[in-house]
């Protein structure tokens, strides 16, 4: 589901309404499979300029059955893909998905690590604006530097993650 190709863009209003939408038709498939839907990575921060991709994590209670979800998930087009190397969090990519914003798509037990650095993350950012301003000049800068390779993009940009990591130990 990755694409090479890096287009970053100022905050869009309109981020919120497509994660609504995504999230609508989430938990219509999937009911009391999941406990809740969060809106996470750098479209669900305001002023932050960000991918045009909708990032989500399902959070699943610890001993809901994957299986099921999964079942639930396939029924309405996403296809599970493991979880590429980062424990605690199931990736789905998924067809037939055109009324919808591109989105990635994580199914996250409620005690996992990953669901808990991504809403850490979010989190700070949203009471840190300094922080977003910083995030979002290197993210501009990254796509401007590596508009066609994604992989570069991500190296150009992690050390001030890390800086922000750093901030949410202390």
């Amino acid at each position: 589901m990755r694409t090479k190709e890096v287009l970053v863009l100022s905050y869009q209003e309109s981020w919120k309404d497509d994660f609504e939408k995504i999230a609508k038709e989430l938990q219509e498939a999937l009911g009391n499979l999941i406990l809740r839907i969060e809106h996470v990575g750098s479209t669900s921060v305001p002023e932050l300029s960000a991918k045009p991709i909708i990032d989500i994590d399902l959070v699943i209670a610890c001993d809901t059955d994957l299986s099921e979800v999964i079942k639930a998930l396939a029924a309405i087009g996403y296809i599970h893909e493991g979880n590429l190397g980062i424990e605690g969090r199931e990736a789905f990519a998924y067809s037939g998905k055109e009324h919808l914003q591109v989105h990635h798509l994580y199914v996250c037990p409620e005690d996992s690590p990953e669901l808990k650095r991504h809403l850490a993350f979010r989190d700070y950012l949203r009471s840190h604006p300094e922080a977003v301003l910083a995030y979002g000049n290197v993210k501009e800068k990254a796509a401007k530097l590596f508009p066609k390779d994604i992989d570069s993009y991500i190296a150009y940009k992690s050390s001030i993650i890390e800086e922000i990591y750093k901030e949410l130990e202390k």
